[in-house]
């Protein structure tokens, strides 16, 4: 599936969600669609729980 795909499913269901749930609904859609984005990349192994955690460099770069 494209990220274009993804995109779209993704706003068809804040959408609604918005749109029968109203705005509170659209808000814990929101929050659990990225909760399960972060999961996902944590699963796909593009991220590591020390990403979070790990202090910056004083030159502004993250690594």
């Amino acid at each position: 599936m494209s990220m274009a795909v993804a995109g779209l499913i993704a706003g068809m269901a804040l959408g609604f969600a918005g749109y029968f749930g109203g705005f509170g609904a659209f808000l814990l859609v929101a929050a659990l669609g990225a909760v399960g984005f972060v999961a996902g990349r944590f699963l796909d192994g593009d991220l590591e729980p020390g990403d979070f955690f790990r202090p910056r460099d004083r030159d502004g770069r993250g690594r």
